[in-house]
């Protein structure tokens, strides 16, 4: 039971990471790009959430900032 519980978490968390990318790249792109700017926010904040520090114990400030340098280099 509990490694279904840690693969629900980890599927949740690693479609957000690819939704993030993907808009990161949007924005490097067209940084106007109004859809991509609500989807960087709005995962931003799934981050920084309760639910989020439920799920891992990934700090949600380091996983940010090293997915925006990914994108950026």
């Amino acid at each position: 039971m509990i490694d279904n519980y840690n693969n629900l978490a980890n599927a949740i968390i690693l479609q957000a990471v690819k939704d993030y990318r993907k808009a990161l790249r949007t924005l490097s792109i067209n940084p106007n790009n109004r859809s991509a700017q609500y989807e960087r926010r709005r995962i931003e904040q799934f981050f920084r959430s309760g639910w989020f520090g439920a799920l891992t114990s990934i700090d949600p400030e380091m996983l940010i900032t090293k997915l925006k340098a990914e994108v950026m280099a």
